[in-house]
């Protein structure tokens, strides 16, 4: 349990991880060392949400989750207390990790729960230290002052962190307030990129890096893979943020019409134009207007489209002047149009102008582990919507979920949980905790290259049986891909997990569920 010389430990380990890669997590290590426990998080406040930034114990999508504090009671309590605040092991209050430990499944038993709130020097909340232990006796000699001390080193630690963050990643700002603007912004908005893959870091590095630039941006990547949340947040980094963000559907515009869309029309300027009207460009004044589709806009339009990028003229439909108007533009296709330019269809001169500063989003199949983590960002939205207290992915559900293509991408996803939480809902709705099993979840397997699994015969007949149930064929098949994994991997775990894009606990955990032992050679 914490003492002295624990909590002295603790600050000389503190005081050198601020250029650590991953501070968040080493600040998590230094906890486990003096309070063991089955599961410890760290999660920050932005807005009346928090968000965890490390955990231990828990499964990979607690990363990915948002936890409205006000959906939470025992969040809710830690948030309002002004001190450690310790759960009775028999509390009746809900836990938010239901469900989410990476040592139990399922609902968690009687056990205790401790909850720090780490407190700036005027007493706001920065965020808060969960704990929790399966032995519900494990904070029996809790000491408030020790936990409160705990606290305080925890929170200039968070400080110091997030204060160099800040700096980093927010040099172009010299405002604190508009740095606040655009956290709550991104929070409310949902434009926070999730993703922790090297793809992902490199895009949110180049966004930083362009947002403070006044160049044009053209975003490019397949459908579905978030290219308006790229623009988005290119916008709210950048010094324009405070102004407005337009956005246009190029491929939606009617030919006839697209002039007026882009520039506005005086009243009586053609058939139907009663009232005058402004353009997005004049809309978007001071601002950024986003071009969604770039490449499906006509070619007459798009040398109106350049005039406006070289020289800052619009000329409204029905009138003669010549109005000037300061738009950063930032476009988005899901073509190549390289080859539309070679092929006619995309002028070259609009292409360079656009694309001064390129930035791909990878699709989803080529970002690692963050399927798992976008999942628990999806679920935790999609409970609130469905008024659903605790909803989890189950192992497996998870491992199927590594395991496909996407070629909807991030889009496929969202919509793929969001109809497994309702059929899950409608299904277990008597359980406390709401469980997204692999038969909710419609995926379009007839589009998915899985590395190939050799089956037995018997396996297959079993499996052309009229009266063999889903979850026995998914069972099968996830056996035999383990066992296949484990053999090619010389049974090593970690090796396995790490192909499996699962975590190794989960993957121990449903190899034993389903009966795979190994055996190892003497």
């Amino acid at each position: 349990m914490v003492d002295k010389q624990s909590l002295l430990n603790v600050a000389l380990v503190l005081a050198k991880v601020s250029d650590q890669k991953q501070p968040f997590q080493q600040l998590i290590q230094c906890i486990k060392q003096v309070i063991p426990s089955d599961a410890i998080a760290l999660l920050t406040l932005q807005g009346d949400v928090l968000k965890p930034q490390a955990i231990h114990g828990l499964t990979p999508d607690t990363l990915g989750r948002r936890f409205v504090i006000n959906e939470h009671p025992r969040l809710h309590a830690i948030c309002n207390a002004k001190q450690p605040l310790q759960f009775a092991h028999d509390c009746p209050i809900p836990d938010p990790y239901d469900g989410l430990l990476s040592s139990k499944a399922g609902d968690i038993p009687v056990h205790a729960c401790l909850g720090i709130p780490l407190l700036d020097s005027d007493d706001n909340l920065l965020g808060v230290i969960t704990l929790d232990s399966l032995d519900a006796n494990a904070f029996d000699s809790f000491d408030l002052e020790l936990f409160t001390q705990l606290g305080t080193l925890c929170t200039a630690h968070l400080q110091t962190v997030l204060k160099l963050q800040q700096y980093q990643n927010h040099a172009q700002h010299s405002s604190a307030l508009v740095q606040e603007l655009n956290r709550e912004a991104l929070t409310r908005d949902g434009a926070e990129i999730i993703g922790q893959s090297t793809a992902m870091q490199a895009l949110r590095s180049d966004i930083k890096l362009v947002a403070a630039s006044e160049f044009s941006v053209l975003i490019q990547g397949d459908t579905g893979v978030g290219k308006e949340l790229v623009a988005r947040n290119i916008h709210l980094h950048s010094k324009r943020s405070e102004m407005p963000l337009i956005h246009l559907n190029c491929a939606s515009l009617p030919e006839n019409l697209a002039e007026s869309e882009f520039f506005g029309h005086a009243k009586g300027a053609f058939t139907g134009a009663h009232n005058a009207r402004q353009g997005k460009f004049q809309l978007a004044d001071g601002g950024t207007l986003f071009l969604d589709e770039i490449g499906e806009l006509p070619l007459a339009m798009q040398s109106k489209l350049l005039r406006v990028l070289q020289s800052g003229e619009i000329q409204t439909v029905g009138e003669d002047e010549v109005k000037y108007v300061d738009v950063r533009v930032i476009a988005a296709t899901n073509r190549h149009l390289k080859n539309e330019v070679a092929q006619g269809r995309f002028r070259a001169d609009l292409y360079h102008r656009l694309s001064v500063y390129p930035l791909n989003v990878a699709p989803l199949k080529q970002r690692e582990n963050d399927v798992i983590l976008l999942a628990g960002y999806f679920v935790e939205r999609t409970a609130r919507k469905l008024a659903i207290k605790q909803l989890k992915l189950s192992v497996e559900t998870q491992l199927l979920l590594t395991q496909y293509d996407w070629p909807g991408n991030v889009r496929e996803l969202e919509h793929v949980i969001s109809r497994a939480a309702l059929k899950a809902k409608q299904s277990q709705w008597q359980q406390a905790i709401i469980t997204i099993e692999p038969a909710h979840c419609e995926l379009n397997l007839s589009t998915n290259n899985p590395t190939p699994v050799a089956l037995t015969t018997a396996d297959n007949n079993n499996i052309n049986k009229q009266n063999f149930s889903l979850k026995q064929a998914t069972d099968t098949f996830t056996q035999h891909l383990i066992s296949q994994q484990l053999e090619q991997h010389n049974y090593n775990w970690a090796s396995a997990a790490r192909t499996l894009k699962v975590d190794r606990a989960n993957l121990v955990r449903l190899a034993k569920r389903l009966g795979i032992t190994v055996k190892k050679s003497i």
